[in-house]
């Protein structure tokens, strides 16, 4: 796997608010795969003291993220399909593996699994993801040299290489 791609979703994931807001924290990554862990406080519990759905949910949807896009494209989730298992409670770490089950040239599968410190299983998640063309806009250009992001969107090539053409005659 290109160390740039997983540098570049390590620091963006690092800086996401959203993920930062919840404890989420990727703790490995790799082609195809990604564990992500949470430690669920107090307020992340629903009415009866269990750690709120919608909290796993964004876990394993981090996990999800890191995954499908490790291949340096832009991937977005088409469909999640989520079963929960066994509550969790608060205080409890939670682990979230994503692993790649299929990857074609549009679109990708993946099966993502929460436990919990005790490996119980607290959920799992079936998840298609839509494989677009671009690449990460926020990888780095190796030629610029200075480390800075830089973005690489709709580049129109069509029209540089009828100019070449037009030259050439």
């Amino acid at each position: 796997m290109d160390q740039q791609v997983v540098s570049a979703i390590e620091r963006r994931m690092s800086s996401e608010g959203y993920a930062r807001k919840l404890g989420l924290r990727l703790v490995a990554l790799s082609a195809g795969r990604a564990v992500v862990e949470m430690v669920p406080k107090g307020d992340d519990a629903n009415i009866f003291d269990m750690v709120h759905g919608g909290a796993i949910f964004s876990l394993m949807d981090e996990a999800f993220q890191a995954s499908c896009n490790s291949h340096g494209r832009v991937a977005v989730a088409l469909d999640v399909n989520v079963v929960f298992h066994h509550p969790a409670r608060p205080g409890q770490r939670l682990r979230a593996e994503s692993r790649e089950v299929h990857c074609s040239n549009k679109t990708g599968s993946y099966e993502i699994r929460v436990t919990d410190e005790q490996d119980t299983l607290i959920a799992t998640c079936q998840a298609l993801a839509y494989r677009k063309k671009q690449r990460l806009p926020f990888l780095e250009d190796e030629s610029n040299g200075r480390g800075e992001a830089v973005e690489k969107r709709g580049l129109d090539t069509r029209n540089s290489h009828s100019r070449t053409r037009q030259r050439n005659r």
